[in-house]
């Protein structure tokens, strides 16, 4: 288990999976989970602040290395099995099918006694895996922000089905920065409109609402107001896994360092695009992304 001498930047929180994807151009098996996406998106820039905690089966401690190679800061936290995911695609990337083949064990108040940051990023992938307790424990410590797709999933099987998070009102005034995408805003919400949504999430306590929108870009809403992230077209779409965890690497890396709003987006939105034109995760550098950025006058 590695040790930080400092209170990093970030720390994000989650499982590591093994992944098979399936797509319409290649077959695959993969690590995976926003732990790992967003991991490896961050190897890629100065992530000297950044330390992850995930948790993994003992079959599955290769990654680990993996990612120790890149300089990432990891604390392995030791679990019966690793989440194992399979993500089938069709013609259209936005069309996953899901099966849940394993679950880990979840994050606890214990397991993560005594861990400090300035922001918190909790990468749900299963309902179980962060407990409401949770959330509350770490607010206390720092900023939380909240990949809010784990606890819209019910494993029923080896199915994963859409559901509500049943207490999302009582959560959200523990959650500082909340990322949702077009089906999970639906979902928590009952809202199809993007701004109504947003106002909503902000009602019961969320202070950052990021919604991705895919082709459509991103909507920021924060302290009333609303900040439209267009999206930056990919020469070809290939792999689509990872892109949200991307993001919100890339917009969590510029609002540690006081990025706007609009910039964080835009940052982050360029980082998807590189992301989502290569097979796996990020693998671009600070360069790539700014030769992306629009240019201001």
């Amino acid at each position: 288990m590695s040790k930080i001498s400092a209170t990093p930047d970030i720390c994000c929180i989650g499982h590591i999976t093994h992944d098979k994807v399936i797509t319409p151009k290649f077959e695959a098996h993969m690590p995976g989970g926003t732990a790992y996406y967003f991991a490896k998106a961050l190897a890629g820039l100065d992530h000297s602040s950044f330390r992850l905690i995930t948790a993994v089966g003992e079959d599955n401690t290769a990654v680990i290395d993996e990612l120790r190679a890149d300089g990432i800061d990891v604390t392995s936290l030791p679990s019966r099995h690793s989440v194992f995911f399979e993500n089938k695609y069709a013609e259209n990337m936005a069309d996953r099918a899901q099966r849940v083949l394993a679950k880990a064990d979840p994050f606890t108040t214990d397991n993560l006694a005594g861990v400090q940051a300035r922001i918190f990023h909790l990468g749900t992938l299963l309902a179980d895996d962060f407990s409401f307790d949770v959330i509350k424990d770490l607010s206390q410590r720092g900023i939380v922000s909240v990949d809010i797709q784990g606890y819209l999933r019910e494993v029923v099987g080896d199915k994963v089905y859409p559901v509500d998070y049943e207490i999302k009102c009582e959560a959200m005034p523990y959650i500082h920065i909340l990322k949702a995408n077009e089906m999970e805003m639906e979902v928590l919400t009952g809202l199809t409109d993007p701004y109504e949504a947003a106002r909503t999430l902000a009602e019961w306590g969320c202070r950052e609402v990021l919604l991705t929108l895919g082709e459509k870009g991103s909507l920021i809403y924060a302290d009333g107001v609303f900040h439209e992230i267009p999206a930056i077209p990919a020469k070809e779409v290939v792999d689509t896994t990872g892109c949200g965890d991307t993001y919100m690497a890339g917009y969590l890396y510029m609002r540690a360092r006081g990025a706007s709003y609009q910039e964080a987006g835009t940052f982050a939105a360029a980082m998807c695009t590189i992301k989502l034109e290569h097979k796996g995760p990020f693998n671009g550098t600070q360069t790539d992304i700014e030769a992306l950025l629009p240019v201001t006058s």
